[in-house]
């Protein structure tokens, strides 16, 4: 018998469990380490999850502890399952593993893939905020259009009671409320739903592919972070960031997706210095010369776009975008620039509870405020920081309106974005090749 820990941030260490530890009678998962998701230390998988091998479930620790536990349990390996971070930090890990006399493991894609009895299109990307969300999008449009009923399955945020969310479906807007989702899980399903496509979620991810299979010709998986796909893809696309270039060589699992990747999109081109799209296509002629190439661009939309000019506005952009993508801006801040505001307005100062905490964290944030909403207390937080701000206006730059969700007191305007193709070939293109028959 040999002990494990898998090292997470509620999301592929479950799904690794899942698939490759729940029945293994010669290892022992002795417990999880969590990192990135707030209150998640502290609590269990649960039993009704774990398998009939773990009666007790497994305990979920802070990473923080993760060398007096291989100590306290003996352990022989661990697993590292969370995604979206440089080598150095991953090879950090290793050596802080290797100190306590422990192996350091990462698992494969034949290892956790799981294969659908339905046609699979993957969509991923090299890093948070590279557009994989319009991306998805469009590839759900293209396949409906062909005459698919499309189901999409969205890479794992299980931030609440993971019995509950063993398998979730969210069908129409109400759903989201059903399920208690956090503002992180409305920004990737809510665009689905308001445009007709069923999107499946939750902790088990086989269970999850048999629910879907019920209801769909075709399986869209909708990759978070940079993870590479739970499921065997019969194509797979991958988003890369002409603003980031060399990061689709430098972070983890992102190189997998990039040199896996079947189609890679370039996305923003249209913003993005020409160097930088330079470096990108040299690196995929190296490592990736077999992949088609789609040229992008993600232009914004601005609904009373007017109201900008001259205003000092507080920007608000996607939390997981700022925090662990990294990315110094996103479409709220192209879009105060583009109609003319006075001054973006640091709301730092402002900031409450653990919406402060965040900016402590993660300090490059700078003057945008991140839509962070792990739980009702957040979005308590981010609300009260959002209405102290002294501004004239709030940009919202989140793939939802957060108007549904947070009592604003001040005039809003709200950026939206899709994605276009720039030239041949296109994504409907290629999927007319691979999926029309």
């Amino acid at each position: 018998m040999r002990n494990a820990i898998i090292m997470g941030a509620a999301g592929r260490d479950f799904h690794n469990f899942n698939e490759f530890f729940r029945n293994k009678q010669d290892i022992e998962v002795v417990a999880f380490t969590a990192t990135q998701i707030p209150d998640i230390e502290g609590r269990k998988y649960p039993t009704e999850l774990a398998g009939e091998l773990y009666p007790e479930g497994i305990d979920i620790y802070p990473e923080s502890e993760l060398f007096a536990l291989i100590k306290k349990f003996d352990v022989h390996d661990v697993y590292f399952s969370y995604s979206d971070v440089s080598y150095q930090y991953v090879m950090g890990k290793a050596a802080d593993v290797m100190k306590a006399g422990a192996n350091f493991v990462l698992l494969g894609p034949n290892e956790t893939m799981i294969k659908s009895s339905k046609p699979v299109i993957s969509v991923c990307a090299v890093r948070t905020g590279c557009g994989k969300s319009q991306t998805t999008r469009k590839v759900a449009s293209i396949l409906r259009k062909m005459g698919y009923k499309v189901a999409a399955i969205r890479h794992p945020m299980p931030y609440g009671d993971l019995a509950a969310q063993k398998v979730q479906k969210f069908a129409t807007l109400d759903d989201l409320k059903k399920h208690n989702c956090t503002i992180e899980e409305m920004e990737e399903y809510e665009p689905h739903i308001k445009r007709g496509v069923t999107v499946f979620a939750g902790v088990d991810y086989r269970a999850i592919l048999e629910e879907a299979e019920k209801v769909a010709d075709l399986i869209l998986w909708d990759g978070g972070n940079n993870d590479f796909p739970f499921y065997k893809a019969d194509l797979e696309i991958v988003v890369a960031d002409p603003h980031r270039p060399g990061h689709e060589l430098e972070y983890y699992p992102g190189e997998v997706n990039f040199k896996r990747a079947d189609v890679i999109v370039i996305n923003k081109i249209d913003t993005a210095d020409l160097d930088n799209i330079l470096e990108l296509r040299e690196n995929i002629s190296e490592f990736n010369k077999d992949a088609i190439v789609v040229d992008a661009a993600s232009p914004i939309f601005v609904e009373g776009g007017k109201q900008i000019r001259n205003k000092r506005v507080l920007v608000i952009e996607d939390g997981p975008t700022l925090t662990h993508g990294e990315m110094e801006y996103g479409a709220g801040v192209m879009a105060a620039y583009k109609y003319g505001a006075a001054e973006l307005v640091d709301p730092r100062e402002y900031a409450v509870g653990t919406i402060a905490e965040t900016y402590e964290e993660y300090p490059e944030i700078g003057i945008l405020l991140p839509a962070m909403g792990y739980g009702d207390q957040q979005m308590k937080d981010l609300e009260a920081t959002i209405n102290k701000v002294d501004a004239d206006l709030v940009i919202i730059g989140t793939p939802i309106d957060l108007g549904r969700i947070v009592n604003f007191k001040k005039p809003t305007v709200r950026v939206t974005y899709e994605l276009e193709e720039i030239g041949t070939p296109t994504l409907e293109e290629i999927l007319k090749d691979k999926f029309e028959k």
